[in-house]
C-alpha cells in the first residue's frame, strides 16, 4: 500500500538517508521515495501509517497530519 507523508525538516542527503533507514528498519522490503523540495515521502509498505510516521518523528522530523 502506497502512502504519502508531508515531512518537514529534511534539508540534505543525510536527512533523506535517515528517513529511508528508519522506515526500512521496520520494513526492509519497503520502497521509499523522498522529494526534499516538496517535503514529500512516499512509502510503499504493509506497515500501518502511524508506525511509519512515528519512525520518521523519531529521526527528528515533523510529520504533518
Amino acid at each position: 500500500m502506497s502512502q504519502i507523508f508531508d515531512v518537514q525538516g529534511m534539508t540534505c542527503g543525510h536527512c533523506e538517508k535517515a528517513v529511508i533507514g528508519a522506515i526500512r528498519e521496520l520494513d526492509p522490503k519497503a520502497t521509499v521515495q523522498v522529494d526534499r523540495s516538496q517535503n514529500r515521502v512516499e512509502v510503499d509498505s504493509t506497515l500501518e501509517r502511524e508506525a511509519i510516521a512515528q519512525a520518521i518523528r523519531e529521526e527528528g522530523y515533523t510529520v504533518a497530519a
